[in-house]
């Protein structure tokens, strides 16, 4: 642990703002056993939750037994997790069973939930009584500060935007979570996006920078930068780490330099930032990314049929020259970055340019899909025109693997945006986002495919995060590339 840098990042802590919800529920009605009911607050809450109970009949001569499940969709509280199958932990589930000894009573839940949905079931109460639920309370935290004005030049437009602000707002904690329901940590490739979507939003920078020094403070002896840190019960680096995501730890510093002109804060960690080219060059030979089978965990998507390969040499290439453009704003020689970039560049074309489908394929068996190209794209290793060209082509590609995250979307219109495609840029935006507006979306989605609205990278989509920090960016795209203004 740096304890400097740490230092640095606890000195950044914020302090977190709270809103008072109440729910009364003015007509009541008396629950026996086996029955339930549903609340809705209305909005997406990050917050605690305390219910107010009576009962109705003779004295209560036994404890009633409850359960709470609290949902983000509506879907989340109709879940049957009886039968709960994932490799995610089932303690990520918002479900609290409880005893009630005495009532009336005021139930305090100590855990912090994300939700705009309540449902009370009533497990078990004696046959004298019934159960009345009085009302709900709920007191919401973020970080964020006041509410911005919407950017749109239509109500659909202005609509994403209201979603995605309310998404990266409840993401804002004590750092940039990547989801408030599931896994209330801050992970690096979370950071970089909702940095973007903060510089011209709530610009709340110091936040940025607290995420930032976390990294830093945190890196193991080799300087490699963990995937994600845990805040509690003390600042620790996870044992992940992700090519991609230690990488993109140069475009997120590059980018809040630019955005802030804290030059102290980028001269102190470029060392650290430049680390992770030397770092990602231990799984490459001669500049080309060793099959992906041997790389370890590189991220780009959460579509488990994607060959990684050729995307992490996008990424490191995209890395190395943020890394030369950061060197040269601060006065610095960028020419050994540089370099890497052309060598890599070069390298992936011979390794990765299919000819013959004007793609990039990844694997042995030259996979086609989005992720890939989108990376090339956004290194640059092609022109701006071959890369328009090289986009349409993937369009209609059949059999091309597919984004199935706001994530690899937000690059996908990205690239389109950088190939002088801005109009398509916004038509996908418009439509992948609009999509989560068409089934309720209160925030935006950790994972959404819109052909199969059901997936789960974690066989249930119980365990799936339905406010996710990766898809706060339409408020970024609207304010730099698509709003009118005045």
């Amino acid at each position: 642990m740096n304890d400097q840098f740490l230092q640095t990042a606890e000195s950044l802590k914020p302090q977190l703002t709270s809103t008072e919800i109440t729910l009364k529920n003015s007509d009541a009605r008396p629950l026996k056993e086996g029955e339930s009911e549903v609340f809705d607050f209305g909005n997406h809450y990050v917050g605690y939750v305390s219910i107010s109970f009576a009962s109705q009949g003779s004295h209560p001569d036994a404890p009633a037994l409850i359960k709470v499940t609290f949902g983000e969709t509506l879907r989340d509280i109709e879940e049957d997790t009886s039968d709960y199958r994932s490799w995610i932990s089932r303690g990520w589930l918002q479900e609290e069973t409880v005893h009630l000894d005495i009532l009336p009573c005021t139930l305090a839940l100590p855990r912090r939930y994300a939700f705009r949905y309540a449902k009370v079931e009533v497990i078990a109460v004696s046959s004298k009584y019934s159960l009345v639920i009085n009302s709900l309370s709920a007191r919401a935290v973020t970080s964020a500060p006041e509410e911005i004005e919407l950017c749109g030049n239509t109500k659909r437009e202005r609509d994403i935007d209201r979603v995605a602000l309310c998404t990266l707002s409840e993401c804002m904690q004590d750092v940039f979570e990547d989801g408030p329901k599931r896994d209330r940590r801050l992970w690096l490739g979370d950071l970089r996006l909702q940095a973007l979507a903060n510089y011209c939003t709530f610009a709340h920078n110091d936040l940025v920078k607290r995420c930032l020094y976390l990294f830093a403070a945190t890196a193991d002896d080799e300087g490699r930068i963990s995937a994600c840190v845990f805040t509690e019960p003390q600042v620790a680096p996870d044992d992940t780490f992700m090519f991609d995501y230690s990488l993109l730890f140069i475009p997120t510093l590059a980018e809040y330099y630019h955005a802030t002109g804290d030059r102290a804060a980028a001269e102190e960690l470029l060392p650290l930032a430049l680390k992770q080219l030397d770092l990602a060059e231990k799984n490459m030979d001669n500049f080309v990314v060793r099959d992906s089978s041997v790389l370890g965990w590189c991220f780009l998507d959460w579509n488990l049929a994607l060959n990684k390969q050729a995307g992490a040499q996008a990424v490191y290439i995209y890395a190395a020259k943020a890394a030369a453009d950061l060197c040269r704003d601060l006065g610095l020689d960028p020419s050994d970055c540089e370099r890497r970039a052309k060598c890599a560049s070069d390298a992936a074309v011979k390794a990765f340019y299919d000819s013959l489908k004007g793609l990039f394929a990844s694997g042995k068996d030259g996979q086609v899909s989005y992720a890939v190209n989108v990376w090339f794209v956004l290194a640059g290793v092609l022109t701006k025109e071959k890369n328009a060209a090289l986009l349409k082509r993937l369009q209609s590609y059949e059999g091309a693997i597919k984004p199935v995250t706001p994530y690899m979307y937000h690059y996908y219109v990205q690239a389109l945006i950088d190939s002088g495609l801005k109009d398509e840029a916004k038509a996908v935006m418009l439509s992948y986002w609009g999509a989560m507006l068409d089934v309720g979306a209160d925030t935006f989605f950790e994972l959404f495919d819109p052909e199969n609205p059901e997936a789960s990278p974690y066989g249930s989509r119980a365990a799936n995060s339905y406010c996710h920090a990766w898809s706060c960016t339409p408020s970024y795209f609207a304010r730099k590339y698509f709003c009118k203004r005045s």
